[in-house]
C-alpha cells in the first residue's frame, strides 16, 4: 500500500517530463494543458445582473399566466432563468401601476411648491407682526406705569450714564 501511495505521489509531482502549472492537474492525477485549464466551462468570467425592460416583464408575466398545467410554470421559469419571486414582485408592481392609472385624477392646477412656501412665510410674517404689536403695547403700558409711579425708566437710566 505504501508503494502504491509513493507511485501515485510521484505521478502527481510532474515526473513525466512535461512541466505542468500548479493547479492545472485534475483530481485523477493526469496533467491538463494550460489552454484547457483556462477554458474551464464551469468558471464564469464575469457575472452580470440581468435587467428586464418593462415590455419584457409584461411579456414574461403574460406567458407565466398561460402556464396553467402542473409543472409548466416551473419549466417556464427554468427556461427563462427567472425566479418565482420575480414574477410575484412584477405582478404587484403592475397591479399597483394599474390602480394608480385608474384612480380618479385631481382636478385643477397642480400646486406649486414655491407658492406654498411663500404662503407659509407670509403667514409666519403676519403672526410675528401681531406678536410685535402686542409686545410694543406691553412696553408702552410699562413705561406709563413707571411714569405714574415715579419709577426710573430705561430712558432715564441711559441718560444718566
Amino acid at each position: 500500500m505504501a508503494a502504491s501511495l509513493k507511485s501515485s505521489l510521484n505521478g502527481l509531482s510532474g515526473s513525466s517530463g512535461e512541466t505542468v502549472a500548479e493547479g492545472a492537474r485534475r483530481a485523477t492525477g493526469e496533467a491538463v494543458s494550460p489552454e484547457a485549464a483556462r477554458l474551464d466551462p464551469e468558471v464564469v468570467a464575469i457575472a452580470r445582473r440581468r435587467k428586464f425592460s418593462e415590455s419584457e416583464k409584461r411579456l414574461l408575466l403574460a406567458e407565466a399566466e398561460r402556464c396553467k398545467q402542473a409543472g409548466t410554470l416551473g419549466a417556464f421559469l427554468r427556461r427563462e432563468g427567472i425566479y418565482s419571486s420575480m414574477i410575484s414582485t412584477w405582478r404587484k408592481k403592475v397591479g399597483g401601476a394599474d390602480r394608480a392609472a385608474l384612480a380618479p385624477k385631481k382636478r385643477g392646477p397642480r400646486p406649486d411648491g414655491s407658492a406654498r412656501q411663500i404662503q407659509e412665510l407670509e403667514r409666519a410674517n403676519a403672526r410675528l407682526r401681531h406678536k410685535l404689536e402686542r409686545a410694543e403695547l406691553i412696553i408702552d403700558a410699562q413705561k406709563k406705569l413707571c411714569v405714574a409711579l415715579d419709577l426710573p425708566t430705561a430712558d432715564d437710566r441711559s441718560g444718566d450714564a
